[in-house]
């Protein structure tokens, strides 16, 4: 539990050192971007660092002998489908932010409103949300996500709505199905074990935590087929 405790109180710190950096970047998308991204690299860093955490992604075999490729055009990681992740915890985001092709997140609008943070995941082109205005913000929500994808940015969604516990996998909002037949993007679903390691709350453990692209599945899939898929691989 001691180097849980250092962990949070040096990554209060990392944020607080990072948020001028943060500040002067505003000035320019691209930098805000680097920055954001270089940001969430740290993370990565410190909790291998201080907690004993690192990660390994796989990805679908596309050969015959089962040998897993690097992510590309033909595996449609190249911005022209929706990543939906499951979410355990902050180590998932940071992973698929620096691992993906000019990433964007749909989160909530309230969380543009945190000083030089909120700024910054603003600027760097993030989608807020009113989860508050049914379907009229989905209409919109829709636009403004085709608007970001035809400008060659890959869209990462976490259907579940909030981090989840290990062994308490909840239901997936239905946001995600409107967006993907909206916009006729088929969808690759993306497992994680990160809460075993980093849980939403408690003590951190070392180990080797999974990121799992799964094969892609059609725009008309069902939430059951992306349930469990993102949740193959979940404790």
């Amino acid at each position: 539990m001691l180097r849980t405790i250092i962990f949070k109180i040096v990554l209060g710190i990392y944020f607080v050192l990072w948020a001028p950096f943060l500040l002067i970047g505003l000035v320019s998308k691209k930098i805000t971007t680097k920055l954001v991204l270089a940001d969430a690299a740290g993370v990565l860093v410190l909790a291998r660092v201080i907690c004993g955490i690192r990660y390994k992604i796989f990805y679908p075999p596309t050969e015959e002998n089962g040998v897993p490729a690097a992510p590309n055009e033909n595996v449609r990681l190249d911005g022209k489908a929706i990543i939906a992740a499951k979410h355990m915890s902050m180590m998932e985001v940071a992973i698929l932010a620096n691992n993906v092709q000019r990433p964007f997140f749909i989160l909530k609008r309230e969380l543009l409103w945190i000083p030089i943070y909120g700024w910054a995941f603003w600027r760097m082109g993030l989608q807020p949300v009113n989860r508050t205005r049914g379907a009229t913000n989905m209409n919109k929500l829709a636009a403004a996500v085709a608007t970001k994808i035809m400008n060659g940015q890959t869209l990462i969604i976490f259907p579940e709505g909030t981090r989840t516990k290990p062994g308490h996998p909840i239901p997936l909002k239905r946001g995600l199905l409107f967006l993907a037949q909206q916009l006729k993007l088929p969808i690759i679903p993306v497992g994680t074990d990160t809460g075993l390691y980093w849980p939403k709350r408690g003590k951190m453990t070392p180990g080797v935590a999974g990121v799992w692209f799964e094969p892609v599945l059609p725009s008309t899939a069902s939430l059951e087929d992306i349930y469990n898929a993102i949740n193959k691989h979940s404790a």
